[in-house]
């Protein structure tokens, strides 16, 4: 049986040609939580060859309105009033985690977060945290 909340997300993030650019999938889909996936790619690197802020900033931004969209009613969506973004390190990685989560929840507006980890093998470090305000808007 599929779950109609996954099937939701699943069907918006699929419809996002900027995820698909960055070869990001969708990973894990609960209430109030999100992870996307996005490799480090050739076409996604800083001058230095690390993944670029645009990519951890991207994936981390979606991860935290994918969140807040799991708390929303099916007829509303919701989009990005504000975000801050700390990058802590460097992308050096296979690719890149994010993972989003609603810290407080709303009719009005949802604050969110989400981290962004680099991954190689089993090792993961935190490289960017975010936190921002998604504002529910009709679908």
């Amino acid at each position: 049986m599929t779950d109609p909340e996954n099937d939701r997300i699943s069907a918006s993030f699929g419809a996002q040609s900027m995820m698909a650019t960055l070869g990001a999938t969708l990973e894990e889909v609960g209430h109030g939580r999100v992870v996307i996936r996005a490799p480090i790619l050739p076409g996604s690197q800083q001058q230095q060859g690390f993944g670029h802020a645009g990519l951890t900033f991207s994936i981390g931004d979606s991860a935290a309105g994918y969140a807040a969209l799991t708390t929303m009613p099916p007829e509303q969506e919701v989009v990005t009033a504000e975000i801050k973004i700390n990058l802590l390190a460097p992308a050096r990685g296979d690719y890149l985690r994010a993972t989003g989560r609603v810290i407080k929840p709303g009719r009005r507006l949802v604050v969110v977060s989400s981290e962004v980890h680099a991954v190689t093998g089993d090792d993961a470090v935190l490289i960017a945290v975010l936190q921002g305000t998604m504002v529910p808007v009709l679908a």
